[in-house]
């Protein structure tokens, strides 16, 4: 009898194992946070634990830059010399890892050329602009200015981040370094510079953090660059002819991220309501629509316009973030939000809602 029961119930319980994949959706449904961020139609509920991975097996000391390929794999730029690169899927399961040894691995872009995608990875230390392919291997090694007499032989080259054109040229952002976008043509010779270091000057910059092609105007795509001491998003042609400021009052912005009609940023640093300079463990998300209006700032304060249409200061409004250097948007609209100095924490995901 009891060997009858014991049956019964296997049979059962593998019936139901086997016909109810909500089963394994409420085992495996992640953990969020019950707290809504976010204003308007961008609320998120964030997901701390999404990429955690064994730190001793896969460790990770500054989590940089994401994007996304066409076949929906997440890749993960680290400045650990371990593995540069961490690739993931949708639900954060590491699918693979590889280093090109850059320890100071800082800005990641993709881009298609034909059939096949490629990696832009820089390292700021080094100075170094490298293109791979999604496995790896090295294809292109851009050469330093220095080295092509487009800067004096001593003058600082930090590159952070870099943007492909229409035409396949790339532009490299010297964030850290003289502050200029440096255009070379796809095969990597030297086209020309445009920028420089300025507070007060409209087409320069104060750290020239991130440059990625505006496609939002197909018939006129252009560079958005950031200028984040500046707390600004400036615009230029894809000649190095400035067009306009997009100012962010206390947002000390990353990198511009474009999908669909939207502008997307982390917030590495901020400011308080009573100390207007850069303040450490102060980030959070900012987006941007079509008009490059401010729609919502997840983990930051509602964006206010006043009646003259200036933008009033943004500042973190819950501390959910430290330092957000990086937004990824999947194909669902979450965000994968990538941290730097933020103990080493592995990125967060943000499910909308």
């Amino acid at each position: 009898m009891q060997r009858r029961r014991f049956i019964k119930t296997t049979l059962l319980t593998g019936t139901f194992l086997k016909f109810s994949p909500q089963l394994f959706h409420i085992i495996s449904r992640p953990k969020l946070n019950a707290e809504v961020i976010g204003h308007g139609d961008f609320k998120y509920r964030v997901e701390k634990n999404w990429g955690d991975l064994d730190p001793k097996k896969t460790p990770v000391n500054n989590c940089h830059e994401m994007v996304q390929s066409a076949d929906g794999r997440l890749f993960l730029l680290t400045d650990h010399p371990k593995n540069n690169i961490i690739i993931y899927d949708k639900s954060g399961k590491l699918l693979g890892s590889w280093t090109l040894n850059y320890a100071g691995a800082h800005g990641l872009s993709i881009h298609r050329e034909g059939g096949d995608e490629y990696l832009y990875i820089t390292d700021t230390g080094a100075g170094k602009v490298t293109k791979t392919t999604l496995e790896g291997k090295i294809v292109l090694d851009l050469k330093s200015p220095n080295k092509m007499g487009a800067y004096e032989p001593n003058a600082f080259y930090r590159p952070t981040e870099t943007a492909i054109g229409p035409n396949g040229d790339i532009y490299v952002a010297d964030g850290y370094g003289s502050q200029f976008i440096v255009q070379y043509s796809s095969k990597g010779e030297f086209i020309q510079k445009f920028g420089g270091d300025s507070f007060l000057q409209k087409n320069k910059f104060k750290q020239a953090h991130g440059v990625a092609l505006d496609t939002r105007d197909l018939r006129n795509p252009t560079l958005l660059c950031s200028a984040r001491i500046k707390n600004t998003f400036k615009r230029f042609s894809l000649e190095g002819e400035f067009i306009e400021d997009i100012y962010l009052p206390g947002a000390f912005i990353s990198r511009p991220v474009i999908d669909g009609e939207n502008l997307y940023s982390g917030v590495c640093f901020g400011m308080t309501k009573e100390n207007y300079n850069m303040q450490m463990n102060l980030g959070f998300v900012t987006i941007l629509d079509k008009n490059n209006q401010v729609v919502s700032n997840p983990g930051g304060t509602k964006p206010k316009y006043k009646k003259d249409g200036k933008l009033e200061m943004m500042t973190q409004d819950k501390p959910v973030f430290k330092h957000c250097h990086d937004v990824c948007v999947d194909s669902d609209k979450n965000l994968y939000v990538c941290q730097w100095n933020a103990d080493k924490v592995y990125p967060y995901k943000l499910h909308r809602v």
